[in-house]
């Protein structure tokens, strides 16, 4: 679950995800998104990847990128019983 905070802590990767919610892109259009440099975003796509918040499909030369929005929905829920247990 750290993983998932740590990714979720970074306003770029916030902004991936919040892409991704329209559905699947491939790096080169999320990159259009952004005025980084591809090794600073594949340092976020990465991040993304660890905490599998997305998952990754490569088409010929492309990668896909897919919202895996069971470990967002897990990570809610953590968040939620934290509250709940404060109550």
């Amino acid at each position: 679950m750290n993983a998932v905070f740590e990714a979720l802590s970074h306003p770029a990767r916030r902004k991936v995800l919040a892409l991704l919610k329209q559905g699947p892109m491939t790096a080169g259009e999320l990159a259009e998104h952004f005025a980084f440099s591809k090794p600073t975003l594949s340092v976020h796509f990465n991040k993304l990847k660890e905490a599998e918040l997305v998952a990754v499909e490569r088409r010929g030369t492309s990668i896909v990128y897919h919202l895996n929005t069971s470990i967002l929905e897990g990570a809610l829920a953590s968040l939620l019983r934290l509250k709940e247990n404060d109550e």
